[in-house]
């Protein structure tokens, strides 16, 4: 049965192809639609930039025939239509018809008393309860979602072997564990079955005798290898239980190997701490030098939109985003042994020195558009907050030497568009999952070490 597909103005704004996702069935688009789109076409953000897409895709359909009875959208019968009738459709007394929300539901109503087959496609949870009032179906945009979070790939397995096995793996740096001999506990089963595993992926291997007996190693995608890294201290940092050892390991491999890493998790389990420590070690302590440049971005829907309204220079409208950042280099500076105040004045000023000398570099996210980046250490914080096209569009501007870091915790979405399985950091993540260009981690709650408290809060909260 052909249905009928009516998008709401939050779909294309999030995802401009959003048009052309739904196979044989009719698209249809509200008038009201393309007057919400024609207010946003100014704005310099993504949004805006998805509108002028969306509004440019439109017009070149409109080529192809009328609109208002529809035109080809692809050759599996897919038909795009504007639909400007149903105003006289009676609709609850105290709804105001002025609101573009109540005209779409309205619009739906006067398919579904055709004896259409229709379907409202909001990303508004709030749009979806109102269409529930009016017994009109809705659905959230599910195209470029991803799974739940706790089905989402970690980058980590607990795997369960013999110990005379781990013992051998233990003799030497050179031998390698079959990932036959290895098994996995199905937790739906409840049983163990046979180790399902994934290119780059790290292990936590443990004896099936005794459990305090284990190893950890990575797959490679044919056999288990052991880390190379993990007895290293970049820049006077040393892991502090296995994910930090895993975090060690990916982001210490050169560009060549590992130009992506992904890594996410709740707050305090030291990623962007991490992430900086390696980084400078390999600009300021590593000769030759592996990258010419550290820059870091952080999506924020605040500074995307609001950026040029904030007075001085590009690092001064910048720099409130970028506290993290001076807080956990402070950290690495002072290396936590400060004794009194000369101690702690001089850690900020070499704070300060990494950014007026251009050792490390900030940038709004929007300004990656374009770019191709050389030997540069990328970080790309709070990723959880950036659009499954924004992760497309930073991810496509490494060039040859460059490695991307991409932090965030899919748990703690700011951006009122995004959940955890429609934002960048969850899209890249499951999308790249296999890839042998991409190595991910994901730090687990009681990995904190921050402090106590930090600890307690993201397993309590």
């Amino acid at each position: 049965m052909t249905k009928i597909y009516v998008l709401d103005t939050n779909v294309l704004l999030h995802s401009p192809n959003a048009l052309y996702a739904f196979s044989e069935h009719t698209v249809v688009i509200p008038e009201v639609v393309i007057e919400e789109l024609d207010r946003f076409k100014k704005e310099s953000s993504e949004r805006g930039a998805n509108s002028r897409t969306v509004s440019r895709v439109i017009d070149e359909l409109r080529l192809q025939g009328n609109l208002l009875t529809g035109v080809k959208l692809n050759d599996a019968g897919g038909i795009l239509r504007l639909e400007s009738n149903h105003t006289n459709v009676e609709m609850p007394l105290h709804w105001e018809l002025d609101k573009a929300d109540n005209r779409i539901l309205q619009i739906c109503k006067g398919l579904m008393e055709e004896q259409c087959y229709t379907v409202l496609v909001s990303r508004d949870t709030n749009m979806r309860v109102k269409a529930a009032i009016l017994k009109i179906q809705a659905e959230d945009f599910r195209n470029d979602k991803v799974a739940v979070i706790e089905q989402q790939y970690t980058g980590r397995e607990t795997v369960y072997t013999s110990s005379e096995v781990i013992n051998r793996f233990h003799r030497d740096d050179t031998t390698c564990l079959d990932p036959g001999q290895l098994s996995m506990y199905d937790h739906s089963a409840n049983i163990m079955v046979p180790a399902k595993l994934f290119p780059n992926q790290f292990l936590l291997i443990r004896s099936v005798e005794h459990d305090k007996h284990t190893a950890v190693g990575r797959y490679d995608g044919n056999r288990v290898v052991h880390l190379r890294y993990r007895n290293r201290n970049p820049f006077g940092v040393t892991p502090r239980n296995v994910g930090q050892i895993f975090m060690q390991e990916c982001l210490m491999m050169g560009a060549e190997e590992a130009p992506l890493v992904i890594i996410k998790g709740p707050a305090g389990t030291a990623k962007t701490f991490y992430s900086l420590a390696v980084g400078l070690y390999k600009y300021m302590e590593l000769r030759p030098r592996e990258y010419h440049h550290l820059l870091i971005c952080r999506p924020n829907a605040m500074l995307d939109e609001g950026l040029g309204y904030l007075p001085g220079t590009e690092a001064e409208k910048l720099e409130p985003y970028m506290r993290s950042i001076k807080d956990n280099l402070f950290t690495l500076m002072s290396a936590n042994d400060l004794e009194n105040d000369k101690d702690i004045i001089r850690a900020e000023e070499t704070v300060s020195m990494l950014f007026e000398k251009g050792i490390v570099q900030t940038e709004a996210l929007a300004y990656q558009r374009g770019r191709s980046l050389q030997k540069y250490w990328v970080i790309f914080d709070e990723m959880q907050n950036s659009t499954p096209r924004q992760a497309k569009a930073v991810l496509t501007r490494s060039g040859q030497g460059t490695k991307i870091i991409l932090l965030g915790d899919p748990a703690q979405i700011d951006n009122p568009l995004l959940d955890s399985q429609s934002n960048g950091l969850s899209y890249a993540s499951e999308k790249m999952c296999g890839s042998k260009l991409c190595y991910q981690v994901t730090m687990l709650p009681e990995e904190c070490e921050r402090s106590p408290l930090a600890g307690e809060a993201a397993m309590r909260l």
